[in-house]
């Protein structure tokens, strides 16, 4: 229960600090909208945000590098022959070990998704470095994916706890029901305020410096590159999945696993 009230704490926090950093960016004129590009096709007319179209480019990489990954396969062998197939076996066996680790070794088909979750996310953060907006840094994308762990976490409480799944939302006490519904309710929250507030406030920091004169810049920029855009993105990418996978397995009874 303490827990519950923690991540409570923790997610108002959260919340608080980065309504600060936003306010007082705005309040020094920097520029941090998610600006709408608007058009027309066909006599209809459309709006798309910074952040849908950089998620479209890396869902289109990640797409196409997985089709590229499907016609290599057929060509892979037993014992590798190229840094190619060591580079593909390196990283999926990196990640279902991971799984594994973290939510058993019945569980490490998880690995499929929680892949596909950590490049994304990596990529998201890492995409600023290029000069794109990090898809991150909006609220939007960052719920998407904390809900998405949400709607794990419970069904597979349901499923594979049943009865003892239900029956922990009156424990300790019957009339604690209400907290451990808020405490749940406050798991895909503090996981969508985490990243977005760090991936944010990394993105607010870099373009308060850019703002100086020139004369202050000079090779400080590749340094905080270095740690809000590289570092900071590892580290919040690590983190997400990590605390997913011990979300939902902290939902599975240990003699199912």
């Amino acid at each position: 229960m303490n827990f519950g009230f923690g991540l409570i704490n923790e997610t108002l926090a959260m919340a608080e600090g980065v309504t600060e950093a936003v306010s007082e960016a705005a309040e020094s004129g920097l520029d941090i909208q998610n600006h709408v590009i608007c058009g027309d096709f066909l006599g209809t007319g459309f709006r798309i945000t910074y952040t849908t179209m950089n998620t479209w480019i890396i869902m289109g990489v990640l797409i196409l590098f997985a089709i590229v990954v499907r016609i290599k396969l057929n060509k892979f062998k037993a014992v590798p022959e190229s840094g190619f197939q060591n580079f593909i076996e390196t990283i999926v066996e990196a990640m279902d070990n991971f799984v594994s680790s973290n939510m058993g070794e019945k569980y490490s088909y998880f690995g499929n998704w929680f892949f596909g979750v950590f490049v994304f996310i990596l990529i998201s953060n890492l995409i600023g470095l290029l000069g794109f907006r990090a898809p991150t840094a909006d609220l939007a994308t960052t719920a998407c994916l904390g809900f998405s762990t949400f709607f794990l976490i419970h069904f597979m409480g349901i499923i594979k706890g049943r009865k003892e799944y239900f029956k922990g939302y009156f424990e300790p006490f019957p009339f604690w029901l209400p907290m451990n519904i808020i405490s749940e309710l406050a798991t895909p929250v503090s996981l969508s305020f985490r990243l977005f507030g760090n991936i944010l406030g990394g993105s607010i920091i870099m373009g308060l410096f850019y703002t100086l004169p020139a004369y202050v810049k000079v090779g400080i920029p590749a340094a905080l590159h270095v740690y809000f855009d590289v570092f900071a993105g590892c580290l919040q990418t690590f983190i997400f999945v990590m605390l997913s996978m011990s979300f939902i397995a902290d939902k599975i009874p240990d003699e199912t696993k």
